[in-house]
């Protein structure tokens, strides 16, 4: 019994003492800056906010093209308007919608 606490304190002791010789440690120098060219402003989405009577209107842009709008109405909850395919065809997705849509088939019946 003797000999376990002994080995525990040694274990305690060595492990303390490992923690207090920490090496000195220098700063990250700062990353170079980007080859001219590399970063391309247009590709980032553009946004455009207009108001259509009451309504907030936000327009998201990618290359000219607009694939998603946010309706944010004076009194209610956000919604948004996705062209998922790209064919002009608007589907509504409400803010509380995340995308995850949980399978539900039924697996029997009694």
């Amino acid at each position: 019994m003797r000999r376990l606490i002994v080995v525990l304190f040694s274990a305690l002791a060595l492990n303390v003492a490992a923690q207090t010789s920490l090496p000195k440690l220098e700063p990250i120098p700062e990353p170079p800056p980007a080859p001219p060219g590399v970063l391309n402003e247009s590709l980032g989405p553009e946004v455009t906010i207009t108001k259509r009577g009451q309504d907030k209107v936000e327009e998201f842009r990618m290359q000219g093209k607009l694939y998603m709008l946010k309706v944010t109405p004076p009194h209610g909850v956000p919604y948004y308007l996705l062209d998922n395919t790209g064919s002009g065809q608007w589907v509504r997705q409400d803010s509380k919608d995340a995308g995850l849509r949980v399978p539900m088939w039924v697996i029997g019946t009694f």
